[in-house]
């Protein structure tokens, strides 16, 4: 049996990721290639090299694969592409997603459905077919684990928030996917879970981030008192991709300094 550090040890890993080119998917990248994993980078383009590069001064391999996330011939070729070319994926990380404001009674359709393709569509196509792919694979001797993925909600999962429906609906939408799949394949070596980003020091969260209002009413709502910093991500992640979570199955693992607690 695993003990101390190896419960942790992602040698001999291979983990794609979307979202991996800043923010939290930029660190939880380099996370994971710290515990040992190779990183196949999902990115709209291979003009950014900043994440790769970090990677590769671990020792760790990295790949760039290009795909527009918001059309899904492109997300469905994700998977074929990286298989073809010989890498097998034993963990999957959806962490890439947009954020669109307007008030909910203008809220205009093309950019209700952008925001759904990127951060609800695509993370089904790449859950399904990264799922499938794991499931053909040999079983751990130790753990029967096959493969671990791990999908990035929010706390609009729960909370409605403001000016943001189709966000709100799309990471309510990860956290029931991800249930859904973890039902279907945990007795089968997948384990499929969920980080749900508390406030986030991120460009994402630029606008409020700039409204001194409202960013002071939310720093005073938590205990942990300061927004989260992407770093605060990288033992989150791996710990659900490791084998330390190996009895954990459909959970929603909420980091946000105790927001929801309060």
């Amino acid at each position: 049996m695993a003990t101390g550090s190896s419960l942790f040890s992602l040698q001999g890993e291979t983990a794609l990721i979307t979202g991996g080119t800043r923010g939290i998917g930029q660190y939880v990248a380099i996370g994971l290639a710290e515990a040992g994993a190779d990183i196949i980078l999902v990115q709209r383009s291979t003009a950014s090299t900043e994440t790769k590069l970090a990677i590769e001064k671990l020792g760790r391999k990295a790949h760039i694969y290009t795909a527009d996330l918001t059309i899904p011939s492109d997300v469905s070729r994700i998977v074929p592409s990286v298989l073809a070319d010989g890498h097998t994926i034993t963990i999957l990380i959806n962490c890439a997603g947009i954020q669109i404001r307007h008030p909910p009674e203008a809220f205009p359709d093309a950019d209700y459905r952008a925001v759904m393709g990127v951060n609800a569509d695509a993370v089904f196509t790449l859950t399904r077919d990264a799922g499938a792919h794991m499931l053909s694979l040999p079983p751990s001797p130790a753990t029967g684990r096959r493969g671990s993925i791990v999908n990035f909600a929010s706390l609009l999962s729960f909370q409605g928030g403001l000016n943001v429906p189709a966000y709100a609906a799309s990471k309510g939408a990860v956290t029931q996917m991800t249930k859904a799949f973890a039902n279907s394949w945990a007795g089968r070596g997948v384990n499929v879970n969920a980080i749900a980003p508390g406030y986030i020091a991120t460009e994402m969260n630029e606008a409020l981030i700039k409204d001194e209002e409202r960013a002071a009413s939310i720093s005073a709502r938590i205990p942990a008192g300061r927004w989260g910093d992407p770093e605060d991500f990288k033992g989150g992640a791996v710990f659900l991709a490791s084998r330390a979570s190996a009895y954990v199955s459909g959970h929603t693992l909420v980091v946000d300094g105790g927001w929801m607690g309060r």
